[in-house]
Parts: structure tokens; sequence; C-alpha cells
């Protein structure tokens, strides 16, 4: 070896022992943070997190709770969104208040679908307001009669079949729910005569919605201005419908009309574009979950023949005190198909995904006591279709079992108040829930009482791919039209 080469060995080994030296140094000089940060999921630099992220969320999840535990971080380009995972560490996510935790930032994709004005697109002072229309359509009194409409709907639907044949439950109850919102949330008119306009347009706008619109709500693609066509044109027919009921001092028993009554604090009438904003908001929030949640029950009562069985003789039972009447209150008393119901809920929730943005500083404490410090401006999310499944609240927890909510079991209820949070909890818990159950109880036990029912395709998978996450392909029935006989 040459003076030259040696002489830049040396150079190469002092530049190195500097870059370690500066290093070193920097670490000692830099005050260390107090903070007791959350472990972040590894990841290539970048675009490692988006990555893992758009692979799934639930996979993701699956992936990193056993290493990392319930409270961990994911880098996600220039956002960092840290998970909460079960009761122990998320009461502050249901229960902060929106100064703190709020929706606003992490739903705007919402506002070209919802229109401007409403939800999502107001200060929380104003969306306040909005939700309380939405609590006043859905109080009990609205409730009794909604169910009217549900019955009728369902009995008309079903009185289409023949005595025996095969049919798409999947298909045919995502028809039914849409009927049945239609009439008691978009009103008469909508039902009446122009379902099949509005359906049309409702399934563009459905279909504007896309992973990428989470993003880039306002991409210029297709999809995106078929959405923006439809909500014009939806805008137009509620302005007439709406104009209409006005001027001829016509009332109506349905959400629409809630919301046509419906006034601020400070006696300001909600606008016809408000009117529509929050009907597409409510239809939203109820037509998806409830016809994926009523396909989920089907499947499972089919498959688990026991609990069929069981739902059967509940409805034996009420006819015999009741007859064939169905009611509110009759609905109220199903409370084995309540529970197959909640059942198939638990294992698919529609959105398996919760958000919020943090505005302060905040901590948690896991079940095994570490404590992490979770920094503002942190997008937190939970999830319920990992935490519904959780093996520590839930004997199991892949099984279907309807019983575990039984009395005297209450697995729900084992570990803290949000130990099921299918429907969400805390400030933002699900307005449309006793609406949903009815709904779905209203189906239910109208088929339970005149057909016999045969899964004939296999059980059916997740459609990991859909913004709301349901029911892939079809879900195969072969039925057999019949009277339930109530034995004396």
């Amino acid at each position: 070896m040459d003076l030259k080469e040696i002489r830049f060995l040396d150079a190469g080994l002092l530049f190195f022992a500097t870059l370690v030296f500066v290093k070193v140094l920097s670490v000692l000089l830099t005050p260390r943070s107090s903070k007791r940060l959350p472990p972040v999921v590894k990841a290539l630099p970048l675009v490692g997190g988006l990555l893992r992220f758009l692979r799934g969320p639930i996979v993701m999840i699956r992936e990193e709770y056993p290493k990392l535990g319930s409270v961990f971080t994911l880098n996600l380009a220039n956002r960092r969104i840290t998970f909460l995972i079960g009761p122990e560490v998320s009461a502050h996510f249901f229960k902060a208040p929106e100064a703190e935790m709020s929706q606003q930032e992490v739903y705007q994709f919402n506002v070209p679908t919802f229109g401007p004005g409403v939800v999502f697109d107001v200060d929380y002072s104003i969306r306040q307001e909005q939700f309380r229309f939405f609590t006043e359509a859905l109080r009990v009194s609205k409730l009794r009669s909604y169910v009217d409409q549900m019955v009728f709907e369902a009995e008309d639907y079903f009185s289409r079949w023949g005595d025996t044949g095969v049919v798409d439950l999947k298909y045919e109850l995502e028809h039914l729910i849409i009927l049945t919102a239609s009439r008691c949330l978009l009103g008469r008119e909508v039902r009446d005569k122009l379902f099949d306009d509005v359906s049309a347009l409702f399934h563009d706008l459905d279909n504007g919605m896309l992973p990428i619109s989470v993003i880039f709500p306002y991409l210029p693609i297709p999809a995106h201005r078929r959405r923006d066509r439809a909500r014009k044109r939806i805008a137009q027919i509620f302005a007439k419908i709406i104009d209409s009921r006005k001027s001829e001092g016509r009332h109506e028993d349905d959400m629409l009309q809630c919301f046509i009554d419906s006034k601020y604090k400070d006696g300001r009438p909600t606008t016809e574009g408000e009117i529509t904003g929050l009907l597409i908001a409510a239809l939203f929030a109820g037509q998806h979950t409830s016809s994926i949640t009523s396909t989920w029950t089907g499947a499972y009562l089919l498959r688990h023949k026991e609990y069929f069985s069981a739902a059967v003789e509940e409805q034996k039972e009420l006819m015999k005190k009741h007859g064939d009447k169905v009611d509110q209150d009759i609905l109220s008393e199903m409370d084995i198909l309540y529970r197959c119901i909640k059942e198939a809920l638990r294992l698919h929730p529609p959105l398996i995904m919760l958000l919020r943005y943090s505005h302060n500083d905040f901590s948690v404490k896991t079940r095994e006591g570490k404590e992490f410090d979770i920094p503002r401006g942190h997008i937190v999310a939970t999830s319920p279709a990992f935490a519904n499944r959780l093996p520590h609240i839930y004997k199991d927890p892949d099984r279907y079992d309807p019983d575990r909510y039984a009395a005297g079991r209450e697995e729900d209820k084992a570990v803290g108040a949000f130990s099921y949070i299918s429907f969400g909890g805390g400030r933002h818990g699900c307005l449309g829930e006793p609406f949903a159950y009815l709904q779905i109880k209203a189906i239910w036990s109208h088929l339970l009482r005149n057909f016999e029912l045969e899964l004939i395709s296999p059980f059916p998978e997740i459609d990991w791919n859909a913004m709301v996450v349901g029911v892939k392909g079809k879900v195969m029935v072969r039925y057999n039209r019949r009277k339930l006989a109530i034995d004396n």
C-alpha cells in the first residue's frame, strides 16, 4: 500500500469518526422529550406507512397488535395516526369534548356528497343543532309510525316472491332496505313516484365515494363528476317536493317533514339545501349498514340451525300472544332475534374504522399498566372490526354466539362501556341505532314467520375493498313459502 492510499484511508477513517462523534454529541446535547410516545409501526421511509395502510388497515392492525400492543402510531406521509385498540385505552376517544377530539377534520371527504352547510361543513355548534334535528326525527313517537311503514314494505316486498324459489338474499335485502328508507326518510313522493330516479341518483352518489375520495375528494375523475351531477339533481328534486308541501300546507309522517319543520335555536328555519344534505347524510348512515347487517344476520342464522330454531320459536310465542300483529312494542319483545342481529354486527361492523383529530395532548394507560402520551395533531383511530374480537373481552371471539349477550353473561359489558363499539359510542354514538334494529327485526320476523329458508351457496366472505365493509359476492338462498304453525 503506497503513501497516497494510506492517506486516503486515514482521511476516510477520520471522516467516519467525526460523523460518529457528532451524532453522539447531538444525542447528548439534545434535550430528551419527557413524553412517553407510543411505539411506531416499522415501514419504509416516506411512503411505507401509506403502503401498509392501503394494503388494509385491519391487516396492518392484526400484524402490529401482537407486537406493539393496544397503542401504536403509524406514520402516514405527513400525518401520524395513533391507534387505540380496546376499551381500556379508548375512553378519551369516545368521551372527549369536540374541542379536544373532533370529527370535522377527518371526515371532510363527505362534504361533496352531503353538500355544503351540513354536518362536517359547519362548525360544531351548528352541527350539534343539526344532530338535534336527527334526534327529534328518531324519537320514540316517530319510530312507532316508522315501524308501521317498515312492516308494510316488508309484507309488500315478500308478497311478490313465489311459493318456492332461489334468490340472492344480499340483493333482495339491499333493495328492500332502500325501499323502506325511501318511505320512512325521503318521503311518500319519492317512494311512490320518483323511487327509480332517486335510487339511480343515490347509486351515483354512492359510487362517487371511493378510497381515493378520502384523500382527494375533489379530484376531477368520472366517478366524482357523476357524483356532483347526481347531487345537483337530487337537490332540485327535493326543492320541488319541499316547495309543494309548504305551498299546499301538507304534512307527512317522515324524516323529510321533520327536517322541514326544524328550527335552529335562533328561530331560523332549515333551508332547502340543508334539508337535502341532512337527508342524504341520514340515508348514507343507515342504508348500507342496515342491508349489510340484515344479510350477515341471515347468513349466520341459516348456518347455525340452533339459533334459527330459537328465533322461530320466539316468533311462535309472540304469535300466541299477539296474533299476526307486528308493531314497535312487539318488535321490542324479540330478544333472541335482537341478540342474533347484535352478534352478526359484532363480527361484521360495516364501519371498520372510527377517526378523530386530537387538538390536545392526552394520555392513556393500557391494561398491562403501560402509559403513553398522545401528542396534539395526531389522527386518532379505533377499529370496531378488531376491538369487537378481542379475546380478553369475548370468549372464543371468532365464533357466532348470540347467547354471549344473555343475562348472566353479558360479555359486551364485562370490561367497560366501550367493549362493544359497532355503533360507536360516547358523544358520537350512532343516533340511528334504534331505527336500524327495528328495521332489521321487521324484515327478519316476517321471513321467519312466512318462509322456510336454506343457504345453498358457500358462507359469504368479507368484502374488504368496499368503503363500507360488507358481504362479498352473492348469498344464494332457497325458500319455500309456509305459514308458521302455532302449537296450542
